[in-house]
């Protein structure tokens, strides 16, 4: 069986609209704009360019500020620095290198990541964090210039790593995700806690 993790939300922490009322108290200043301040930040079409890797950050920086009228300094040393902001998720890294062990008794057992991810995030994440070398492989959209949900970078890591669909779970906490994953025939799970991961894990026998 081959299971496949998706990394913000799902083994990172990933609280946009938490780092966006610290650098911008003003803006973001209650939940409610914070969250708007979040969605026109990192939900527009310069974010996921940069996402798969087709645009700089600095010049993701210098539309979004334009756009939303944010102080350059500020936004820059927000996004700059969100690859030391994202923190382990302790909970579900203890799934992964709990079945990272289980591969003892169960040499069938893979695992793989698929991440929406910059290159220089990944980097920083890959750099500081050992529980990663659990992983077989894996594929970040910056890397290869697809993004989630596209069908382009699902099959880009069925086909480099020889994935069986059927034998193939995505774990990804964006519904969109996983269903873009089972439309390929992959199975799926909709990722909302580590103690609901294991237990939909324990349904199929892994």
């Amino acid at each position: 069986m081959n299971l496949v993790f998706d990394f913000g939300g799902v083994l990172f922490a990933w609280k946009p609209a938490d780092m966006l009322a610290r650098h911008f108290p003003q803006e973001a200043g209650d939940p409610v704009r914070a969250a708007a301040l979040a969605h026109a930040v990192f939900g527009d079409a310069d974010w996921h360019a940069f996402d798969r890797g087709t645009l700089e950050m600095d010049t993701v920086v210098q539309r979004t500020c334009l756009r939303l009228q944010l102080d350059g300094g500020q936004l820059h040393a927000l996004v700059r620095n969100i690859g030391e902001l994202l923190t382990p998720m302790a909970d579900t890294v203890a799934v992964l290198q709990k079945l990272h062990r289980q591969r003892a008794q169960q040499p069938d057992l893979r695992l793989y990541y698929l991440s929406n991810m910059p290159q220089s995030y990944a980097r920083t994440l890959q750099q500081r964090h050992a529980f990663l070398n659990c992983f077989d492989g894996g594929v970040f959209s910056g890397d290869v210039q697809y993004i989630k949900p596209e069908p382009e970078i699902y099959h880009l890591l069925q086909s480099r790593y020889a994935l069986n669909p059927a034998q193939t779970v995505f774990i990804d906490d964006m519904a969109g995700n996983v269903h873009a994953a089972q439309r390929l025939g992959w199975q799926g799970i909709h990722f909302r806690s580590a103690q609901q991961l294991q237990e939909a894990l324990a349904a199929l026998d892994i």
